[in-house]
C-alpha cells in the first residue's frame, strides 16, 4: 500500500494520519447532525468532540504501547510517532467514555443521550480510520492463500513485505460500516436512552473477536495463543453491554 500519500517539499502527508483526522471529522460532522435533531447545543456538541478526539487518540496510544512494550521500552521516541499508525480502538473507548463523562459535568447534558448520537459517528469515523490502518500496513492479517489476499509491498509499510496476508484492516472497516448501517436504521425505534450506544458495543465487539482471529500482528496473546487482549476486552465489553440491555428491555416493558 502507501504510507505516504504525498510528498510537498519536506512536508509529507502520510495515509494514516489524513484517513484518521477525516474519520474523526465525519464523526463529529454527524454527531452535529443527530444532535442538531435532538435540540442540543451544537457548540456543545462540537466541544465535547473535541475532547473526545484528544482523549480518545491519548488513550488508544497508551494501551498500544502497553501491548507493545518491549518494541517501545527499546525505541521510546516511536511511541510519539502516531502518524505511522498504532492506534487501539478498546483504549480510545475507554478515553473517549472518559471524556464524555466528564463534558457531561460540564455542560449538563445526558451522558446516554450523547452516547446515542456519538456511536453511529463513532462508527462511521472508526471505519474510515480502519482504511489508514490498511494503507500503512498496521493492524495487518496472518498469511493465508484466499483469493482476496493482500501483499504489501512497500518497504515503509508497517506489514511484512511480500507475503500473502488478510486483510483484516478491511474486515474491521467492513464491520464498523455494516455497524453504522444497523445504528442508523434502529434509530428511529429506539426504545430507552443509551440503546445504540449499548448495540454499538455489542456488536463491534462480536464483529473485532472474530477479526482478531485473522490478525496476524502482535496482539497481546494469552492461554498459550487461544485469545488475544483485544478479545478479553471484547468478551467484557459485550457481558456489560447485554446486561445493560436487557435491564433497559425489562424496564421499558414494565413501564
Amino acid at each position: 500500500m502507501y504510507p505516504e500519500l504525498i510528498h510537498l517539499g519536506p512536508v509529507t502527508i502520510y495515509s494514516y494520519g489524513l484517513l484518521v483526522a477525516t474519520g474523526f471529522f465525519l464523526g463529529i460532522t454527524w454527531s452535529v447532525r443527530l444532535g442538531a435533531r435532538e435540540g442540543m447545543d451544537q457548540q456543545v456538541i462540537i466541544d465535547t468532540a473535541f475532547w473526545i478526539v484528544l482523549s480518545a487518540i491519548i488513550m488508544s496510544r497508551v494501551v498500544f504501547g502497553i501491548v507493545n512494550i518491549d518494541y517501545f521500552l527499546k525505541n521510546p521516541v516511536d511511541f510519539f510517532k502516531i502518524w505511522n499508525g498504532g492506534l487501539v480502538f478498546y483504549g480510545g473507548l475507554i478515553g473517549a467514555v472518559i471524556a464524555v463523562v466528564v463534558c457531561a459535568r460540564k455542560y449538563k447534558f445526558n451522558i446516554w443521550q450523547y452516547a446515542d448520537i456519538a456511536a453511529p459517528a463513532g462508527a462511521l469515523g472508526h471505519a474510515i480510520g480502519r482504511l489508514g490502518c490498511f494503507f500503512a500496513g498496521c493492524c495487518y492479517g496472518v498469511k493465508t492463500d484466499v483469493p482476496w489476499a493482500i501483499t504489501f509491498t512497500n518497504v515503509k509499510s508497517m506489514a511484512p513485505i511480500g507475503v500473502p496476508l488478510h486483510p483484516t484492516q478491511l474486515y474491521d472497516a467492513a464491520n464498523e460500516f455494516i455497524i453504522f448501517i444497523i445504528l442508523t436504521a434502529i434509530r428511529p425505534a429506539r426504545k430507552f436512552e443509551g440503546q445504540i450506544f449499548w448495540t454499538w458495543v455489542g456488536l463491534y465487539a462480536i464483529g473485532r473477536s472474530v477479526v482478531e482471529m485473522y490478525r496476524g500482528d502482535p496482539r497481546g496473546i494469552y492461554f498459550n495463543g487461544l485469545v488475544s487482549t483485544s478479545q478479553i476486552v471484547a468478551a467484557v465489553a459485550l457481558t456489560v453491554a447485554v446486561a445493560f440491555y436487557v435491564r433497559n428491555v425489562k424496564s421499558f416493558s414494565k413501564g
